[in-house]
């Protein structure tokens, strides 16, 4: 039985590259219902831009140091508003392979102006949500709100990558946090599946590695190492703030001018190395005869985030969906996209 196809799991590959992650897990005995993708392949058209026309126009501004302003203005009482930055396991060594998410771990732990306390006594007085994660590309802050309240937003999000403690105390505690994180990662075996994935896709290379980081680094891992982390990457050329929602184009680009202006260009000299990934062809088993259970996943290399077949791709994905046995609701019927793999 399939218990969960077509999750689709992608990475940028430096606007160049983008993969097709499907998971599967399999239980007993298993049937030879070969799946036959069509000789038709759907491509993007001329036609496409009209499915977006209404979709709100994108700005983007770029200050002088860099960093990129983006939005989009839906004109709603709400707004959602963060930073992506470039900065993941796929921008970390052997070393220091963890450092982002343990980062992301301490953002919310208190700043030169707030205490964690204070800080979350503010966001649920905005009746505001903050969070955070960390991907293997990219760290990500972002914050949902009114849109009234969207200075308050940018402020908050400047304060904390700009001015966290970065505690010693916090730091303890937040290392064991991760280190339970990562005992629960370890029982849940699609998650586990999907580093695997990753180690072998592009083994070698920097996007194989855990965003968690392995068990000695984050035993390891001080305040300097956060520090210079931030040094490295929290850089203007190296970060995008972007806005959705009732969000003017004009105030979000004063607000970041004001909170992010003075934050470091990156110099030839200073700019990280990034090595090349690539998507290599290739299999792993881990096998365990006492699980009852058989979990699968298949890579295949697809398009670019650039490329004009990426938006039907991740339509498809999305119509393709995904199926649990458990969830019930009669005998499972043909749908007529099945017609569309041929």
């Amino acid at each position: 039985s399939v218990v969960e196809p077509g999750k689709m799991f992608s990475s940028s590959e430096s606007k160049n590259s983008m993969w097709i992650f499907y998971y599967f897990a399999l239980r007993g005995t298993h049937k030879n219902n070969a799946l036959h993708l069509g000789r038709n392949r759907y491509r993007a058209t001329k036609v496409a831009p009209q499915i977006v026309v209404n979709v709100p126009e994108t700005k983007v501004s770029t200050l002088d140091n860099g960093l990129r302003v983006a939005s989009e203005d839906s004109g709603l009482t709400t707004c959602t508003v963060g930073l992506w930055i470039d900065a993941g396991s796929r921008y970390e060594n052997d070393k220091n392979n963890g450092t982002a998410h343990f980062l992301e771990h301490m953002a919310f732990k208190g700043t030169k102006k707030r205490s964690q306390l204070d800080l979350e006594l503010e966001i649920e007085n905005m009746g505001a949500h903050l969070n955070a994660y960390t991907s293997r590309e990219q760290t990500v802050y972002y914050a949902k709100a009114f849109s009234k309240d969207l200075p308050r937003a940018v402020e908050i999000l400047a304060d904390i990558i700009q001015n966290s403690t970065l505690g010693e105390a916090e730091i303890e505690r937040e290392r064991g946090v991760i280190l339970r994180e990562m005992q629960e990662v370890e029982t849940n075996l699609q998650e586990v599946v999907f580093d695997y994935l990753h180690a072998t896709a592009y083994q070698n290379t920097a996007l194989g590695r855990t965003i968690l980081g392995p068990t000695e680094n984050i035993k390891s891992i001080n305040r300097n190492d956060l520090v210079e982390y931030i040094t490295m990457h929290y850089k203007g050329p190296r970060i995008v703030l972007a806005s959705a929602g009732g969000v003017a184009h004009g105030e979000l680009l004063e607000l970041a001018k004001y909170h992010f202006g003075n934050l470091p260009s990156i110099k030839k000299e200073g700019a990280p190395v990034l090595p090349p990934c690539q998507f290599t062809g290739s299999e792993i088993r881990v096998r365990d005869d006492k699980m009852p259970l058989v979990h699968l996943a298949i890579a295949v290399e697809a398009a670019g985030w650039c490329h004009p077949d990426t938006i039907p791709l991740m339509v498809a994905n999305t119509l393709i969906g995904n199926w649990d046995r458990s969830f019930g609701g009669g005998m499972v019927k043909q749908h007529g996209l099945r017609g569309l793999w041929g």
